[in-house]
């Protein structure tokens, strides 16, 4: 399972690994043949070679001490020194080739200690050389002395690694026991060699060499089964000749007539040209045995080349071929997956959201040319890449329909906010027929609440159209006054009572930007009038400043957290599209749609009253003072008292009152910051009036009047609607 989440380069990395492991350990197997065979070589040169004069010096040396301590003539000590002084020499070029660190390398940790215990047994015999030269040892002693020297030799042999071809191994050590057998029959040598002074033997003498007779004859036999054929022969030749026949008669006559304290059956000169022959022939059979080894060796040496070859050689071709192969094919399968991976991305973060994009704007989208088929070949990977390229074509297909799906969608809101807009405009008209026909104070205030709702009506219709992303179709020509259209905001709103307008100071608001802006400030009031109890009042004020016109609405209500005002502006200033699933949040993207069209920037921060302030600032290319062209409208004072103007005329130059901009929107929750809105569209013109009710649609609602009859407010003149709103030119 956690090979899923490794690079597809990893796995052929590891996969190499291992075949260089499985390659290392084959070479391995076969090199150590090779190295054995090298370690066997190394140590017949190193080991091998320098015992062999070493043991026969040895039991040269073992033969004249025995010799020389029966019999102390000068001659015996002279022979016996040079001899001594020989063995010393080649005792020390042993020890010289052994410590090797060749030896150390081919050879075992047993190998060393005995190499050790050896070199050490052939420098005690120096005290023993001279305890004989000086007569203080006894022949047995002696003899034992020099006798496990030359053991301790032969234990070297047993511990020497060889091949591992186990028949030459076991002939090799046929080989050894047939030189014990030789070292057997130079002990007899080097007894009867002793007893040769007196010419009698002790029983002590006798039974050992009853027993190295017995020894050498049983090895003899136990050691012939196991030489190989041509050692055999040899062996059988050698046992079979006349030398050593007569070995075997003087040896039977010692043990039948040579009883302790009687005389030698043979002499000194007999016994010397009886055994010298033998040792010789015997010397003779190990050596051509050894040379038969090295012959058949020789073969399983060539083997073993041939597997070193095989494997090393031919395995590391394998080898190579098999990392360029499959580098190669991992290189190819990374560059599919490469354009593979890049087409992935590239349909994720560039053509999708260019494809979405395009068809945001309304532009016609031909999913063939923008999702093409990508060639990734016809093995696996391209059986893959064809499944990205339905994959992504059918990503393209299903956002081109669910952009036509919105865009119906949107057009089915239009249509039914044009139809309700239509019939709201239709009921604004009779409605204000109506209230002008009627004198009763009681009829004219639920007429006004009637005129009021259906304001409100007209404001929701409209907030379809600006969410559907299409402009309403009501404007003006001539520039504003902005205590206009904050007082037009004022009268949208249902609790309008208890909004106080400062003094905004003698600007105007260009007549293209007037209807969002009456729209925008509506929204906004009424949000902080629906959050704050109902004892308080909302504070709008306004002043020039050196980027625009800023307008303060501030409410004592509830407040907002930190991480709410956060998410409120950033809704507000975030221009993407409306996301239907946060429908509690409508009247955040009415504000975005409404300021996006003129620049206009909406911030909410936290009040010093406990409430929310909001701060509209309109640029400065919307705004002018009284006949002063925008770009002048820098220099304008602020905070100058707001005359109040007269009630706006018609072209005939006769004084008109109009009906509100924009219908109220309905009480929010509240944790919005503004309420759902849309933009104006323009009110039919009324009938003239008589200045006194031109006069009185001029008044703000900042205050309420009770009339005696009814003990409720007192509305406005002119249909009692609430506040005035803005000169409205014929709709454009």
């Amino acid at each position: 399972m956690r090979s899923r989440g490794t690079s597809i380069r990893t796995k052929v990395v590891a996969l190499l690994l291992s075949l260089v492991a499985l390659w290392m350990f084959a070479a391995w197997v076969t090199l150590r043949d090779g190295f054995n065979l090298l370690g066997v070589q190394l140590l017949n040169s190193t080991v091998y070679t320098p015992s062999e004069p070493l043991l026969q010096e040895l039991q040269v040396e073992r033969r004249l001490t025995q010799a020389y301590l029966s019999n102390p003539e000068a001659t015996q000590r002279t022979a016996l020194e040079a001899e001594q002084r020989k063995t010393a020499e080649l005792a020390a070029d042993f020890a010289a080739s052994v410590r090797n660190w060749q030896v150390d390398v081919a050879g075992s940790s047993a190998l060393d200690t005995q190499l050790g215990m050896t070199i050490a047994q052939v420098n005690a015999l120096e005290q023993t050389r001279a305890e004989v030269l000086d007569r203080k040892i006894d022949r047995i002693a002696a003899a034992e002395a020099y006798t496990n020297a030359i053991e301790s030799i032969f234990q070297i042999y047993d511990v020497t690694g060889s091949l591992d071809d186990k028949q030459i191994a076991g002939e090799a050590a046929a080989l050894i026991q047939l030189n014990r057998m030789k070292e057997l029959i130079s002990q007899e040598d080097a007894l009867l060699s002793g007893l040769f002074g007196n010419g009698r033997m002790s029983g002590a003498e006798y039974a050992r060499y009853v027993a190295l007779v017995g020894s050498e004859r049983f090895l003899g036999e136990e050691t012939r089964v196991r030489l190989a054929d041509a050692d055999q022969r040899r062996y059988q030749q050698l046992v079979e000749g006349e030398a050593f026949t007569r070995l075997r008669a003087v040896q039977d006559s010692i043990i039948r007539e040579g009883r302790p304290s009687t005389q030698l059956p043979v002499g000194a000169e007999q016994w010397r040209g009886t055994v010298e022959p033998v040792l010789a022939e015997v010397n003779g059979v190990v050596t051509a045995g050894g040379e038969g080894i090295v012959d058949r060796a020789t073969g399983v040496a060539v083997m073993v080349v041939v597997r070193l070859v095989l494997a090393t050689g031919l395995g590391l071709l394998a080898v190579i071929a098999s990392v360029v192969v499959s580098i190669t094919t991992a290189r190819n399968l990374l560059r599919q997956l490469d354009r593979l991976r890049e087409a992935a991305w590239q349909l994720a973060d560039e053509r999708l959201p260019r494809v979405v994009e395009r068809l945001g704007r309304g532009e016609e989208v031909d999913v063939a040319t923008e999702a093409p088929p990508l060639e990734f070949g016809t093995d696996e990977i391209g059986q893959v890449g064809k499944a990205f390229n339905a994959v992504q074509e059918t990503a393209l297909r299903t956002a081109v329909e669910q952009a036509d799906l919105r865009r119906n969608v949107r057009e089915v809101f239009l249509s039914l906010a044009r139809r309700t807009q239509a019939l709201v405009h239709r009921q604004l008209t009779l409605l204000d027929a109506m209230e002008r026909r009627e004198h009763d104070a009681e009829e004219l205030e639920d007429l006004f609440r009637v005129d009021h709702l259906a304001t409100r009506m007209r404001r929701n219709a409209e907030n379809l159209i600006v969410l559907s992303g299409s402009t309403p179709g009501r404007a003006w020509r001539r520039n504003v006054p902005m205590v206009d259209v904050v007082r037009g905001a004022v009268a949208e709103v249902e609790d309008y009572t208890r909004v106080n307008v400062l003094p905004l100071g003698p600007v105007s608001l260009a007549g293209r930007a007037v209807g969002d802006v009456i729209h925008l400030l509506a929204e906004l009031i009424e949000n902080g009038l629906s959050f704050s109890p109902p004892h308080t009042t909302v504070e709008v004020r306004g002043q020039l400043v050196s980027n625009g016109f800023a307008i303060e609405i501030e409410d004592r209500g509830l407040g907002m957290s930190e991480e709410d005002l956060a998410a409120a502006n950033h809704r507000i200033v975030d221009q993407s599209e409306l996301n239907l699933a946060n429908a509690a949040r409508l009247g955040l993207y009415v504000v975005s749609r409404l300021t996006e069209r003129h620049g206009v920037r909406v911030r909410l921060k936290e009040s010093a009253y406990g409430g929310t302030t909001a701060v509209v600032l309109i640029p400065l290319e919307l705004v002018t003072q009284a006949d002063v062209s925008p770009e002048d409208s820098g220099s304008f004072r602020t905070g100058s008292a707001i005359p109040m103007p007269s009630a706006p005329a018609t072209d005939s130059g006769r004084p008109v009152s109009l009906a509100p901009v924009a219908l109220a929107a309905p009480t929010t929750t509240a944790s919005e910051v503004a309420v759902t809105s849309a933009a104006p569209t323009p009110a039919d013109t009324a009938a003239p009036t008589t200045d006194e009710e031109a006069e009185a649609d001029t008044v703000l609602p900042t205050r309420q009047r009770t009339t005696p009859a009814t003990g409720t407010p007192d509305l406005p003149t002119r249909a009692r609607r609430g506040p005035a709103q803005p000169a409205l030119e014929t709709p454009t």
